[in-house]
């Protein structure tokens, strides 16, 4: 089936502030990039509907969603709900769009589900904010968009579904709101020591949980021992009926908020390699800092899903995109060449070390104990 892709213009100038790493552009970057390289299809991009409090109700309480939407109405937030609900605290602003936005990124989420609820494959790079918890902000999030999507295919009867999460930070959101369900199993490979400071490898939740905790400078050919001795033998274990990938692009190398050094190769390898292994795919965005490496990024994971090739120069009206993007982190100030000429980043291989051995030994040491679902 031919992929679907999901955005909306509420990103392009929604900001959490001029001093917050969410300052930058990002989904409108990618989506501005996929046009200008005639990857767009026919009819364009889907627009992510808002969601109403009562869908947001699913797994958000419901004070809490009042607190968000006063905080938009009022640009301000309580002592009492800052206390409480970490709305304009914790690195959780208010701005413009506090209730709009998540709500936005989780109507697309909840969407793409129910587009994908007899199959096909669906990208919301909108999504992916995988830290926000049931009664409070964490993490940038305010909802769970991953969460909510997760939700609508289990109210849809699937039963047996694996997310897949690459970000840099640990998805401990999505995590603990299915610690006791065993129809999800999450899988997490992110950086060790970095907030949320969770994610241990031998973290199992409920038991439908796997952890990969990586060191720091961990590289393509890490990524890659990772994906063939653990990510892949989980999911060819469990034989899901769909899969969640949260493609957060933080842990590449030139990202601010951490310290892996990914090249953008390895992302679009592990979005290559869980095709086809589900009926079901669902791809979302997540983390990512640098609005040059975040916008080629995730424009590459559209041409993965489409099987486009990605050109080795880019045309002009791409090469503009980049061009006029504007970071005011050290690495906004003499951006090289390439991030305005290519989409690939050039490969980042290297010594798969002892410490990444070791986490994937541990993920798949007691695999058979992993319960299938027989349908």
């Amino acid at each position: 089936m031919t992929p679907l892709l999901i955005g909306s213009e509420i990103y392009r100038h929604s900001s959490y502030g001029p001093k917050h790493p969410l300052a930058i552009p990002r989904v409108s970057t990618a989506l501005d990039l996929i046009e200008a390289l005639g990857w767009l299809p026919p009819a364009g991009w889907i627009e992510a509907p808002r969601a109403t409090p009562a869908e947001l109700a699913r797994f958000h309480a419901p004070d809490y969603i009042a607190a968000l939407q006063r905080a938009e109405a009022t640009q301000r937030a309580t002592p009492e709900d800052q206390a409480r609900f970490h709305i304009g605290a914790h690195g959780n602003p208010v701005y413009r769009e506090v209730f709009s936005r998540p709500a936005t990124s989780a109507g697309g989420c909840m969407l793409a589900a129910r587009l994908t609820a007899g199959g096909g494959v669906v990208y919301c790079p909108g999504g992916g904010t995988h830290h926000g918890r049931p009664d409070r902000a964490s993490g940038f999030c305010y909802l769970n968009d991953p969460v909510l999507g997760l939700l609508t295919w289990l109210d849809a009867g699937l039963d047996n579904v694996l997310y897949v999460d690459i970000d840099a930070h640990h998805g401990d959101g999505v995590q603990d709101a299915f610690h006791d369900d065993p129809r999800v199993f999450t899988l997490s490979v992110h950086e060790e020591g970095r907030w949320p400071r969770t994610g241990a490898v031998e973290d199992r939740a409920g038991g439908a949980a796997r952890n990969l905790p990586v060191p720091s400078g961990f590289n393509d050919s890490e990524m890659l021992w990772v994906l063939h001795g653990a990510i892949l033998p989980v999911a060819r274990r469990l034989r899901p009926q769909a899969i969640m990938l949260q493609c957060g692009a933080d842990a590449l190398e030139e990202d601010p908020l951490s310290r892996l050094s990914l090249s953008n190769n390895a992302h679009w390898g592990v979005v290559r390699a869980l095709m086809g292994l589900a009926p079901r795919l669902l791809v979302l965005g997540g983390g990512g800092y640098n609005p040059w490496t975040v916008g080629r990024c995730w424009a590459g994971v559209w041409a993965v899903l489409n099987g486009y090739d990605i050109p080795e120069r880019l045309p002009p009206a791409a090469e503009q995109v980049l061009r006029a993007l504007r970071f005011g982190r050290a690495a906004g100030r003499n951006p090289p060449e390439h991030w305005f000429t290519t989409l690939r980043d050039a490969p980042r291989p290297g010594v798969v070390r002892a410490a990444v051995q070791r986490v994937v030994a541990a993920v798949v040491r007691d695999l058979d104990t992993i319960a299938v679902r027989e349908r």
